[in-house]
């Protein structure tokens, strides 16, 4: 009588893990582009409305810092489709471990790098918690305004608006060699989508490349005046060579180019408002 051998186990799949690893990623990301990006708009509001030296008290910073970072993670959130519950629970997270270790920096115990320090280390398994909790809920996309929906699919061009926003209140000239950013981000862009399969995109990105080069040398040997003009005109021509490349969408993602294309003409034209002054 011949056995009939039971199929082999298939092995544990490890889906739910790195699933819940690309979530704590994204809310990390989040969080850190919430610091960046709204970390100026206190900065300026301080600076007019008169309030910087209490911005600078540790305990005013950490509540700063919780906020900046819990709007970020709640936009992200929101626009992921995740409940309302794990998106509060989420900001809670944010909140709790400053508002614990306020005992010890108010007794003295603990000084405000500490409690700065402290409250990120304690925030990270504060939002693991979180995420273990909610790990099975299924994320659902809330129908959003037709002028929300139109924002969202313009991200590239509000996270550069927003991370130039210091730009206009403090303008200044560039260092001559931030112009060799500019293409090598192109080249980068082009290499993670392995776009060098086209040889003229690869002649044109080693163009773009020299061109800047080129620039980035003459302001380097140039009188000071001279060489802030041709640094704000490498950076405006360069939204230029953005476009043309989010026309084609070849070489770099049109997100990119379209985050590229604005980033640039912000920081050039702050630039030249900064020659200008």
């Amino acid at each position: 009588m011949s056995e009939t051998l039971a199929p082999p186990a298939s092995p544990p799949t490890d889906r739910p893990v790195r699933h819940l690893l690309r979530h704590l990623l994204a809310m990390a990301v989040a969080m850190v582009a919430g610091m960046l990006l709204l970390d100026p708009l206190w900065r300026a509001a301080g600076a007019t409305l008169g309030f910087s030296g209490l911005l600078a008290r540790p305990e005013v910073a950490a509540l700063v810092m919780a906020t900046d970072m819990s709007i970020g993670m709640a936009l992200w959130m929101w626009h992921r489709g995740h409940p309302t519950r794990a998106t509060a629970e989420m900001v809670a997270a944010m909140y709790l471990p400053y508002l614990l270790l306020f005992v010890p920096f108010l007794t003295g115990l603990l000084d405000g790098d500490g409690l700065l320090l402290g409250g990120h280390l304690l925030m990270v398994p504060a939002m693991v918690v979180v995420a273990v909790r909610h790990r099975h809920a299924h994320p659902v996309a809330p129908p959003r305004h037709p002028v929300v929906a139109a924002l969202v699919a313009r991200w590239p061009s509000g996270l550069a608006l927003l991370m130039t926003l210091d730009n206009w209140f403090t303008p200044t000239v560039l260092p001559a060699l931030s112009l060799l950013v500019l293409p090598l981000g192109f080249m980068v862009a082009g290499t993670v989508r392995r776009s060098w399969r086209d040889r003229g995109a690869v002649a044109s990105q080693l163009a773009g490349l020299a061109g800047w080069g080129t620039l980035a040398t003459l302001a380097v040997v140039a009188d000071d005046g001279p060489a802030r003009w041709l640094v704000a005109g490498g950076w405006l021509a360069h939204a230029a060579w953005d476009v043309v490349h989010h026309r084609r969408n070849r070489v770099a993602p049109r997100g990119y180019t379209e985050f590229c294309g604005v980033l640039d003409i912000s920081v050039g034209l702050t630039m030249v408002i900064a020659i200008l002054a």
